[in-house]
Formats: structure tokens, sequence, C-alpha cells
């Protein structure tokens, strides 16, 4: 089955972090001196929040990284009004088209983003709203999000051709709580990706119904990184995407978009074994199908153990993830936990049970029959990396015998 793709109306952009857009290809021919720059934007998956809401006034480009604020060679895409956004809602393979901007043919590196300030009351311009609450939390932004956050980029625009891109928001990671306080920060994380095709770059497939929860995560990756995750579908029925209505099924995941290239698909979920199904291909001609109805993901059940420490000094925007290395040498992310800026301590929990794994196989009518990594279960390497400073690794940890904790980093 297929989903539509995106939203029919234009919506909000975000962005900010390390980003490098590749460049995309369009149709049309001539011999102008334009082409079109087109924007979209998709969310990774958030177990916190039921709502990330982010309004921007206005997208700046240049073709300089060291063009300052006024000066002369800007291009804008500056909106009619203020527009606002729920990036949790853009998962799934569901896309916000954010409009298109004639540019001038080259190359650009660097991109400014105008966010609007907050309000005294509800609704905010930017807030976020909490699993099983309706209350909005205004987000404090970094002033540089309203005069305007620099962005290196790498874009080409070529002469009559238009260049696709989806900005990949992170809300999981870009909001981060400020300990007891209750407040929140912004301090976004966003990945860029080339739209090549629309008939492919996808990755569908089905988990079984017992796993279909905002607690079970999908994703792609590549040496232990994630490219793109998701959640599954949690029921049956249909959705309003746009002005479109589109069946939904239970359990069923879309991924996308994903550049073209071979990956792991790894399933993370509470109280279940971590499934990985080796081999992955993703191609801009073609949806890659990973089982389907009949044939679902299923790893086996395990028990589950923490693994605990810290991060110092406070408030540097660190992040820790859980990794597990399978014996064929392959390594994937199993969870990942971002500090609560002014505190320092983190728990991850983790299953215990062996790992399993299978080849991805085109059939969609074959079982997925998965193996046991006995000699891997509940093995983790733990990192902790934070912008501007060397990741930090530390030893390889048991969790068979036990709760690990005093796994301490220090910036």
């Amino acid at each position: 089955m297929q989903f539509m793709s995106r939203f029919k109306s234009v919506a909000a952009l975000l962005a900010a972090g390390a980003l490098s857009l590749l460049a995309g290809c369009g149709g049309g021919g001539g011999s102008s001196s334009t082409g079109t720059l087109s924007l979209s934007m998709t969310d990774a998956p958030s177990t916190e929040y039921s709502h990330v809401y982010v309004t921007v006034n206005s997208v700046r480009v240049h073709q300089s990284t060291d063009a300052a604020e006024g000066d002369a060679g800007w291009s804008e895409n500056i909106l009619a009004a203020p527009v606002r956004v729920d990036l949790i809602a853009l998962t799934n393979g569901i896309l916000a088209e954010l409009g298109q901007a004639a540019l001038p043919a080259g190359h650009y590196s660097q991109m400014r983003l105008v966010l609007a300030s907050n309000g005294a009351s509800a609704p905010y311009a930017n807030s976020v709203v909490l699993k099983g609450e309706t209350d909005e939390i205004p987000l404090d932004t970094p002033s540089a999000l309203q005069s305007g956050l620099k962005i290196n980029v790498d874009i080409d625009i070529a002469p009559d051709k238009v260049a696709d891109f989806v900005l990949d928001f992170d809300a999981y990671k870009s909001v981060v709580r400020r300990g007891s306080s209750g407040h929140y920060n912004l301090k976004p994380v966003i990945t860029g990706i080339p739209v090549l095709s629309d008939a492919g770059q996808r990755v569908v497939g089905f988990v079984d119904d017992t796993l279909a929860t905002t607690s079970t995560t999908v994703s792609v990756q590549s040496g232990g990184t994630v490219i793109k995750a998701t959640q599954p579908f949690t029921a049956d029925g249909t959705a309003v995407i746009g002005n479109q209505t589109v069946n939904v099924v239970k359990g069923q995941f879309v991924l996308y978009p994903v550049p073209a290239g071979s990956y792991s698909l790894v399933v993370s979920s509470p109280g279940s074994a971590t499934a990985l199904i080796t081999g992955v291909p993703v191609t801009i001609t073609a949806y890659t199908n990973v089982g389907s109805a009949g044939n679902r993901i299923l790893p086996p059940t395990s028990s589950v153990q923490t693994a605990s420490g810290t991060v110092t000094p406070a408030n540097i925007g660190a992040s820790v993830r859980a990794l597990q290395a399978y014996t064929s040498g392959t390594v994937v992310e199993v969870a990942s936990k971002t500090i609560d800026v002014d505190a320092v301590d983190f728990t991850l929990s983790l299953p215990v049970g062996a790992p399993v794994y299978a080849a991805y196989n085109p059939d969609t009518a074959a079982a997925i029959s998965f193996t046991a990594d006995d000699a891997r279960a509940g093995l983790y390497t733990l990192e902790a990396s934070a912008p501007g400073k060397t990741t930090q690794t530390g030893a390889e940890i048991n969790l068979g015998s036990g709760a690990s904790t005093g796994n301490d980093f220090a910036f």
C-alpha cells in the first residue's frame, strides 16, 4: 500500500545544528540562469511529547558561508505571515511542503532561519504538549533563532531545475527539559535529505500488532548511525493528511525519505529483544518492502535492565546512546537519551535478551525468521556526545549481570 507522502498546504520550516544538503534533480529545459529550491519537512518520533509547535517567519540563503546578516546577495523566502506547524504530526513518511523559491543558479553554502517570538499566553508560537496532557508549555528559544540562525549548507541550484530537499527534524533530541523547573529549551537537531524521486527512497514494512505502540521505534541505520526513524501506526483506520484521507494499517511503518544505499533496519521496543534486518536496499526507483501484513517483524520478548551514569558539566547539550555490536560486526543504536538542561544524570533501559538478526529478503510472502546472537546478549557500549566536543566511548558493559552504574563521562 502506498501512502500520501506530502501535505498539500504550505507548512513551517525549522532547522539548526549541523546541516548538509546535497543537490537533487528536477525537470525542465531552457537556458535561464535561475533554478528552484523546494523545501519540505518531516520529523523523527518522540515518546515524550504529543505536540511540538514551531512558528517560522522567514528563510534566507546565501552563496557565501562568510556573509553577514546585512550583506548583499541574500535570497529570501519570506512567508506572507508567520506559519505554525505541529512537528509531531510529520512521521511515517508524511512531509509538510514548505513551498518553492526561485533562486539564481549556483552553489549555496549558508542558510539563515528566523523564528517567531512567543507571546504572553497560549497558543504560543513555539511550545510543547506533554504526553497525556493538554496544556501548552512555551519553548524557550535562543535569541539567534529570532535574529536569524546561521547554518552551513551545501546546495546546488541548477538552471531550470528543481532541487528538492527534506529537512528531517528530531523533536526528541531538540526539546530539552530544564531540570525540574518545568521549563523547556528548543535546541533544534535537523538533517537534510535530497529527494531524487517520489517513486522510491521509502522502506515500508510491518511490526506485529503487539509492537504497534508509540514506544516502538523502527529505524534504518548505517554504521550505528540512525539515518531515519519512525513509529508504527497504532491502529487501523484512516488519517487525514492535508486534504487527503488515506488508509492506515496497525503495525505498518513508512521510513521516508531515505537516501539511496544499503542499510540495517532496527526495531527497538520495550520488553522485546533488539531485531536487526541486514542489507536493506533503498533505491530512487521503487519502494523497499520488508515483509507484508501477513509476514510481520516479531522479535522475542526480553527482560530489561538499566545503565546509568553522569555527563559533566551540565548544560552543554549532551546526549548518551547505547550501541550493541553483533558477532558479525554490525553495530546498531538501541536507545539514546538527551541530558536535561542543568542536570547530569542519565538512565537507559535496555533489553538483556540476545539480539536477533535476519537478512533482507525481497520476497514479501516469505516469513521473517530471526536468529539469536546469544554471544552478544546484554552487551552494550555507551557513547556520550556534546556539540563542539569530542565524542567519548565507554568500556563495554554486561547487563546480564545486573544494572550497570557509574558510567560517567566528563567533557
